[in-house]
């Protein structure tokens, strides 16, 4: 449908049957609205015509070119209840996720009955498509200016449309500020500080201070020779809120986060923030930053307006915030899989040999459990067993499995990821980051395979020497050198796959260390009763605490060996090609394999190189999956990938051997802590 002139427009919007308010803002925004070839810029070029065209008339002292438009816009307005603009669009509902969801599903499809003067409700009918957000956001606030210039007197400070809002945002302001005061009183936040309410809460002072500064902006509208009330008090006390959520958010890494304490905090962040915004347009004697404050808040109401409509959002919402509970948790249990000088270096190496050794013999009891002929069902089980005993098994003695780094880290990588300017992660720290854990890799994978691999070779070896029994028969071992084959054997495919699991590894141990604090674990064990009956105080109490310094590692650990275990046995239920292949148990196979068959040397380095590549895989699909749950929980961007590698290239140029080896002096920076 072409574009009506400005002069049809004006036409349109002058008549005087105009069914309301939303018929009128429908007419212009469907007038302004880019069509798929046309940019923001176009939509600035109307609105500045629009403008002019009203604003011309009132300099020559006649009439807008469109008077009915802003007597009806103003006689609207004015009659218009704002309250559900300012206190539900771009705030958390109360709701919860489950009946938020139910009510979003069923008002998708039995839409409720809208509100002709309720403005939220104007703005979703106005705004009605799905890309209105996206260029709404892109117009500069100065333009959306002047086209409230256009469609209301601005001039008029004592209209009823301005007048109403004034008293709209009060009132506004007033419930906001009753709201955070009474989240005060919420058990999460009290298990969190049980003092808060013993002592001159920020909270309930802003509440108090706010009540004051919109009772003595009443009267000042009444009576301008009143003296005003300045909202710098307010202000300060805002600042201590936030202070206030800030350290709620760390008592939630040693106490215990929740998806509901998470969506709490964020919801006192979003109401402090908006309640700043509303002060911003009640400021007195500056129209210019009123002007684009209300212009600021606008834009937003557009875009979230659109946003909880949306079951999708929603969905991403609370995605963000079950990682943000989660990767809430320091995890200090993953803190020694990060090395950052010689000595971390040369531990990670020797637990990392130690893991080797153990995952040697893992590999042979897998072997063995093939041979036995079980059916698929209870292969599977006691593989699972295998796999998640021997890992658990190598987390208390202190070994570390090789491409754990980045799963066991997810916890950790939120904190070690700095918010910059505008959301945009840090360049140089996220590099700094990608050098250690690349070099915490190679080391853990130098352990792993140093030992694993002669230790598999040694052992196969003794079995065909002193039992004359080979590992394996030939046709075991031709399978086994198959599935490390990159393509043909789709070990990248499996690889990758481990990767996940490895990811979901790091969030498993995340959240029950999580759930660890919440429940106050360590706690609970020292004062059972049903332990207290059964063991000394000394012995609980070391279990106690063991169980709630490490629960999270320990149970992540084994539900990965249970993951890697059951892989194989999905797959077959499914009909599809489903396993795993870990670089650790690769480098085992391969040794059990060369004891077997024996191997010429360049075939032998072939096939290594092959244990390597999967290794590759393993660590990078875990690290960028645990990458994008960190950067996500936290609202946070990459930014331009290609600035990122410039910063990687600089880093390395600084001290290249710094990608495989230690420092030679100096530790590497830290990780950012919250």
């Amino acid at each position: 449908m072409p574009r009506q002139s400005l002069d049809t427009l004006l036409e349109t919007l002058n008549t005087e049957e105009h069914p309301g308010l939303v018929s009128l803002l429908s007419t212009v925004v469907d007038w302004l609205r880019p069509d798929s070839a046309e940019t923001a810029e176009d939509v600035v070029a109307r609105i500045h015509q629009l403008h002019r065209a009203q604003k011309s008339q009132d300099r020559e002292g006649g009439k807008p070119a469109a008077p009915h438009l802003r007597d009806h816009v103003q006689t609207s307005l004015a009659e218009a209840r704002h309250l559900s603009l300012y206190t539900e669009i771009g705030l958390f509902s109360r709701r919860g996720f489950v009946r938020e969801l139910g009510q979003r599903f069923y008002d998708r499809i039995n839409p409720r009955p809208l509100d002709p003067d309720n403005l939220r409700d104007v703005l979703s009918q106005v705004f009605h498509r799905p890309a209105d957000p996206a260029w709404v956001a892109q117009v500069p606030d100065d333009a959306w200016i002047l086209l409230l210039d256009a469609l209301v007197d601005l001039d008029d400070t004592t209209g009823p449309a301005l007048t109403r809002a004034r008293e709209q945002v009060l009132y506004s302001l007033e419930m906001l500020a009753l709201w955070v005061a009474a989240e005060e009183l919420e058990p999460e936040l009290l298990r969190l500080d049980p003092g808060i309410t013993e002592r001159n809460s920020p909270f309930v002072a802003l509440e108090r201070e706010l009540s004051a500064y919109v009772r003595d902006y009443a009267r000042w509208l009444e009576d301008p020779n009143q003296e005003p009330h300045n909202d710098e008090h307010a202000r300060v006390l805002m600042q201590q809120c936030m202070d206030q959520v800030d350290r709620f958010h760390k008592r939630a890494v040693t106490h215990g986060s929740s998806m509901s304490l998470t969506h709490l905090l964020e919801r006192l962040d979003q109401t402090l923030t908006r309640i700043s915004d509303l002060l911003d347009i009640l400021k007195r004697n500056d129209d210019t930053c009123r002007r684009c404050a209300a212009a600021r808040l606008f834009r937003e109401m557009v875009v979230q307006n659109a946003r909880q409509r949306s079951l999708g959002a929603l969905w991403q919402d609370n995605i963000k915030l079950v990682s943000r509970s989660i990767t809430e948790q320091s995890g200090e249990t993953g803190e020694h899989y990060i090395t950052r000088d010689r000595r971390e270096y040369l531990q990670m190496l020797g637990s990392g040999a130690g893991a080797g050794l153990i995952i040697a013999f893992m590999a042979l009891i897998k072997i063995q459990l093939l041979q036995m002929g079980l059916s698929p069902g209870v292969e599977t089980f006691w593989a699972s067993l295998n796999y998640g005993l021997g890992f658990v098994l190598i987390h208390i003695l202190h070994f570390t499995v090789a491409t754990k780094q980045p799963a066991m880290t997810a916890a950790r990588l939120s904190a070690a990821i700095e918010a910059g300017e505008k959301g945009a992660a840090n360049q140089a720290q996220i590099a700094r980051l990608l050098i250690q854990v690349g070099r915490s890799q190679f080391v853990a994978v130098l352990g792993n395979v140093s030992l694993a691999l002669p230790v598999a070779l040694l052992v196969g070896w003794a079995s065909l020497t002193w039992l004359n029994q080979p590992i394996m028969n030939e046709q075991q071992a031709h399978y086994h050198l198959l599935e490390l084959r990159p393509l043909a054997g789709l070990a990248v495919f499996h690889a990758a796959i481990a990767g996940v699991w490895l990811f979901v590894a790091g969030l498993i141990a995340g959240y029950f260390d999580n759930r660890s604090a919440y429940l106050q674990l360590g706690a609970r064990l020292r004062d059972n009763p049903l332990l207290t009956r059964v063991t000394p105080m000394g012995l609980r109490h070391r279990i106690a605490d063991y169980l709630d310094k490490n629960y999270g590692a320990l149970m992540g650990n084994f539900l990965f060996g249970v993951l890697l275990g059951v892989t194989g046995f999905i797959g077959l239920l499914l009909g599809l090609p489903l396993d795993i292949r870990h670089v650790a148990f690769a480098s085992a196979n391969l040794g059990y394999t060369v004891s077997v068959e024996g191997m010429e040397g360049m075939t032998f380095w072939m096939y290594f190189l092959f244990v390597l590549v999967i290794g590759a895989v393993n660590l990078w699909v875990s690290f960028a999956l645990a990458m994008y749950v960190a950067l996500r929980s936290r609202g946070v961007r990459l930014g331009d990938l290609r600035q990122l590698m410039r910063a990687y290239g600089r880093e390395l140029r600084k001290d290249p051997r710094a990608l495989l080896l230690p420092p030679r002096h100096t530790s590497d920076d830290p990780p950012a802590k919250d």
